[in-house]
Formats: C-alpha cells, sequence, structure tokens
C-alpha cells in the first residue's frame, strides 16, 4: 500500500535505537493516518519486539520502551500473577497484545493484558497495565473506553491508580473490581523494593501467606 510508505520508517529506525540500549522511552506521534495504515503498519512489524502502538481517531503514536520502563512492567505483572495464584484466580495473561476495534476507530497494545479464564481471537482483556514514562498526546482513558476494556491500571512516577469502567466512563478506585482482596498500597511498596525480582516476589508470597490472603 503506497500511501502506508512513509509510516514504515520511522518504527524501524525507532526498534533499532531502543536496541542500541536507549534507558529512556521513545516515542514518535504521526497524524492524519487512517485505518487502512494503520492496519498496514501492524501487518509490517508484525510481533517484533520494541515498538508498542497506539492508534485513536487518526492520531498514531508509536512507542519504544526503554529499560526501566520493562523492568516496571516486568515486576508489576509478576506480582500481579503470584497473588492470583495464591488466591486461586483463573487469571491468564497475554502481554501487549493488539486491541482494535474499526468502528470506534481505537487500537491499543497494552504493556501487559489479563482476562479471567481465557480470551477469544479479537477478545477484550478485562484488565490492561500502562506504565507511563513519558506522556503522548493520545488520551489512553479514552481509547480504552472506546474499546470498552473494564479495568485500566496506570503506573506513573511511582503510583499506581486504578480505573474502573462505568456508564459515564472511568472511574478512579482503590480496589480492583477483578482483584478485590488486591492491598494495592503494598503491592506498589513491593513494586519498588531493591533488589532482583525474584527475590521481591518470593517475599510478597511470603506476605500473602501470612495474611492468609485468598
Amino acid at each position: 500500500m503506497a500511501a502506508a510508505a512513509p509510516l514504515l520508517a520511522p518504527p524501524a529506525e525507532h526498534a533499532d535505537a531502543a536496541a542500541a540500549g536507549g534507558s529512556e522511552d521513545q516515542l514518535i506521534v504521526l497524524h492524519d493516518v487512517s485505518w487502512e495504515e494503520y492496519e498496514a503498519l501492524l501487518a509490517v512489524l508484525g510481533d517484533r519486539a520494541g515498538v508498542r502502538v497506539t492508534y485513536c481517531d487518526g492520531v498514531l503514536e508509536l512507542m519504544s520502551p526503554g529499560g526501566p520502563h520493562e523492568g516496571r512492567k516486568t515486576i508489576l505483572a509478576r506480582l500481579v500473577e503470584a497473588y492470583a495464584e495464591q488466591a486461586e484466580l483463573p487469571l491468564s495473561g497475554y502481554g501487549s497484545m493488539t486491541v482494535r476495534r474499526r468502528l470506534a476507530a481505537r487500537g491499543v497494545e497494552p504493556d501487559e493484558c489479563y482476562v479471567f479464564g481465557s480470551v477469544e481471537d479479537g477478545g477484550i482483556p478485562e484488565l490492561a497495565i500502562e506504565i507511563i514514562e513519558k506522556s503522548g498526546t493520545i488520551n489512553k482513558l479514552s481509547v480504552y473506553a472506546g474499546l470498552g476494556v473494564p479495568e485500566v491500571w496506570f503506573l506513573k512516577k511511582g503510583k499506581l491508580s486504578l480505573h474502573v469502567l462505568g456508564p459515564d466512563g472511568y472511574a478512579e478506585t482503590e480496589r480492583s473490581r477483578f482483584l478485590p482482596g488486591l492491598d494495592t498500597a503494598a503491592l506498589t511498596e513491593f513494586m519498588v523494593r531493591k533488589g532482583d525480582q525474584t527475590t521481591v516476589v518470593r517475599a510478597w508470597r511470603a506476605m500473602l501467606r501470612e495474611r492468609g490472603q485468598r
């Protein structure tokens, strides 16, 4: 598709820059991008690691996460998954799978996403997690609302915020709809602990057992 060609060079360069060892997130924003160009770009990128794509009403963001971003995403995911295992919840992770709806003119690749059970091809996750190191121009909650994702978490500057979708949009909440027994203050404290991830997760599991977390 000739019209999409100008869109293909930036992500490749972007990914190469990230692979060279950049520690900060790299962000590119493109405007007046059609849905067809967005889908053509997704097809070219395929499963290439290092580039996450968000689309909203003609605006396209390409983000290459740096090391700190990926580290925070991974430890948060490991802690959530350890909690679900301890609580015997049927949590299934789908990583940064592409979630998109043409009629809503929205698409996103979260840092992590989950369902409680399993998701069908083209399905919508129940919980999405975003690590915000560098803010773009797209309102992520608007994207997730258009896609109908019931719950979204943002981790920004060490603060974890939870947002639950209702009739009037998202409302920030202290408790997860899907993980109501989860102590988010404790989760945040463990997330920023010093040490390797395995040691932190082991300590988290021990704390959950002591509390009899179910």
